[in-house]
């Protein structure tokens, strides 16, 4: 699975381990300063494989698809910093990695924009139904189209849009929902500032009228145990028959199985999905579903946005064998400058 990329002198160079497929040229990078077991081939390791591969290496860069947790760390004695590729980090127990002595860290800020973007886009094609349109022109179903049949969407110019979760990310949304002269509502563990809200044109609410008034609602808080399914049976039938979900968050903030069904008994009008619980596997009743827009956890996927993320999370991997503290620390309160 891995292969070893030897250096001139490798003894003086900390062992790092790169557990996924970067590019050609940041791998080069790495080896000018380490000693780096790649997995270029991109298999993903299965916890038996990660837990031998992190057993002798001082640095890890990972991205969602390793988990990190104790179990994951009983032998990595030498760990010093496992960096994700992503700047959510689900796939971190914190706790367990922090008891570990070792640094955690993510990539926020480089993907804001592109992660708002792609959650527009992703907004626009469910309520356009642009997925179920492009099925119907692939099988020559033009001609069975009329003023009144099928597909007829939704609007977005002079919607509401409720957005629950308002960080970056939310906040980007909520800008480019603007220039559609859209209202916007929102729902976070915390207010924002009066300036920030002006900035965005968004009101604050509580999570059951947002879902009771918009006329799309887009997911995009973290995913913690407080927040698994967020969106059930419950929420959605608050919402109103004409109104979309958008999921850009994570697996595990919605019950995908309620949404199917809901989706299936026309209680919603349609869905847009960029995450999945259990992703990579779909729930097969989703599958069945022609009213909804499926990506593949995607929403950062421009080469720009990838390099900055794998940049920064390197950046993360040189500060702290080189003992300093990384820019996007996670648990910084117990590693101190």
């Amino acid at each position: 699975m891995t292969t070893q990329h030897n250096t001139t002198n490798p003894a003086h160079k900390p062992k790092i381990l790169v557990a996924r497929a970067i590019f050609p040229e940041a791998l080069a990078k790495l080896e000018e300063s380490f000693e780096v077991r790649s997995n270029q081939s991109d298999k993903i390791f299965t916890p038996e494989e990660l837990q031998k591969a992190l057993s002798d290496v001082e640095g890890a860069l990972v991205a969602g698809s390793e988990r990190i947790d104790a179990i994951a760390l009983s032998e990595a004695k030498n760990l010093k910093i496992v960096a994700n590729i992503s700047v959510g980090y689900n796939n971190f127990d914190v706790p367990a990695i922090t008891a570990a002595g070792v640094m955690a860290t993510n990539t926020p800020d480089v993907l804001t924009d592109t992660t708002a973007d792609f959650g527009f886009a992703l907004l626009m094609a469910t309520a356009r139904r642009i997925t179920e349109s492009e099925h119907w022109v692939r099988a020559g179903k033009w001609d069975q189209w009329s003023i009144v049949n099928n597909p007829l969407g939704m609007d977005l110019h002079h919607s509401t849009v409720g957005i629950i979760g308002m960080g970056r990310i939310g906040q980007g949304i909520a800008k480019r929902a603007l220039g559609f002269g859209m209202k916007v509502v929102y729902h976070n563990r915390s207010r924002l500032s009066p300036e920030d809200e002006k900035a965005c044109g968004a009101s604050y609410v509580s999570k059951e009228e947002l879902l009771r008034t918009a006329d799309h609602v887009v997911l995009v808080l973290p995913y913690t145990p407080q927040n698994h399914h967020t969106i059930g049976a419950s929420e959605i039938a608050l919402m109103k028959p004409t109104a979309t979900l958008i999921n850009i968050a994570r697996g595990g903030i919605v019950d995908d199985l309620a949404l199917a069904n809901a989706l299936q008994g026309g209680k919603i009008f349609a869905a847009g999905l960029d995450v999945f619980e259990g992703e990579p596997q779909v729930h097969p009743e989703l599958l069945k579903c022609s009213n909804i827009v499926l990506a593949p956890h995607i929403a950062s996927a421009t080469e720009k946005t990838r390099r900055a993320m794998v940049d920064l999370a390197i950046e993360n991997l040189q500060a702290a064998l080189a003992g300093k503290k990384p820019p996007s620390l996670i648990n910084a309160e117990v590693f101190q400058d």
